[in-house]
């Protein structure tokens, strides 16, 4: 067993494909390629499969997840046509054109690979971002220095979390439950009292089996995981970009996000939230053949 291999887990069913992180003695550190665990593993229970190949489940997931762009290419498409009609009728804007504002998303993740896979989607679907690759304990930090910078329409704060292995103490209504809810709840703290309006600033939180009330009651529009299940490492930024191409005059279709995100009901949910797409006109010129009578010699 070396760094970077594909493995899955015999005691799981081979359900998850992960790579390898890291090794210690006889235990493995590894990394759920396309959902976000984190887990430690005995070397005995880990079964390396061939870089084509991977397990069913995280196939279904891909499949899904492509599934999940495309829908979103086309909800973007239609919105667009939908508001250019929608100002035809009320400021005669056929001839004088528009253009598009999407909301902008500050992405903090935990993980650099799922933050670049997560960079990669947004611009896809054409959402403005910044992305940063930050631990979860200094996620509170970050965002207190960089929401005043960045002055964000949504945060999104991710990375990696999970019910912890101590069975006999277990309460999941219990924050020391968790590996990383607690980070997660302390950061979104800190961006709503930046903002404390929840349609002016949307947050995003939450990983693989987070605490979905907590971090909820501490603020965010959107969270993961109800259910406490898995959740795949695109989830999040799904709903980030659903929110940035709904109109500012609607509410997130909130029966889309739990549909059409890969962990569906069970990995997200949320509460009714206004959407942060804006359009304007009339239609940006091309500066470049832009003929200007100078004013100022």
């Amino acid at each position: 067993m070396n760094f970077g291999d594909l493995v899955v887990r015999r005691s799981y069913g081979g359900d998850v494909t992960f790579r390898v992180e890291g090794i210690h003695q006889n235990t493995a550190i590894i990394k759920g390629t396309d959902f976000r665990l984190l887990a430690d593993s005995p070397l005995g229970d880990l079964v390396k499969v061939p870089h084509p190949a991977m397990s069913e489940r995280t196939k279904q997931a891909q499949i899904k997840a492509n599934e999940s762009l495309s829908y979103l290419q086309k909800y973007r498409q239609e919105q667009s046509e939908r508001r250019l009609a929608d100002l035809r009728n009320e400021w005669g804007a056929g001839e004088k054109g528009y253009f598009d504002v999407p909301g902008k998303v500050l992405h903090l993740d935990g993980d650099p690979l799922y933050l670049k896979k997560s960079l990669n989607l947004y611009n896809q679907l054409r959402v403005p971002a910044e992305g940063h690759y930050i631990h979860e304990a200094s996620m509170a930090d970050a965002l207190y220095r960089m929401l005043p910078r960045v002055r964000p329409d949504i945060v999104v704060i991710t990375g990696h979390d999970g019910v912890l292995k101590r069975s006999e103490s277990r309460n999941l209504y219990s924050l020391d439950s968790y590996k990383n809810s607690q980070n997660f709840v302390k950061a979104v703290q800190v961006a709503r009292q930046y903002e404390r309006n929840l349609d002016t600033l949307i947050i995003v939180a939450g990983a693989c089996q987070s605490h979905f009330e907590a971090l909820l009651q501490a603020g965010a529009n959107f969270a993961s995981s109800p259910g406490r299940v898995l959740i795949h490492a695109l989830d999040p930024v799904y709903v980030a970009a659903k929110t940035a191409s709904t109109s500012l005059r609607d509410t997130v279709n909130l029966n889309d996000i739990l549909h059409n995100t890969v962990s569906g009901s069970q990995g997200m949910g949320g509460i009714e939230t206004r959407g942060t797409y804006r359009i304007g006109q009339p239609r940006l010129n091309d500066l470049s053949t832009l003929k200007v009578t100078p004013s100022i010699s």
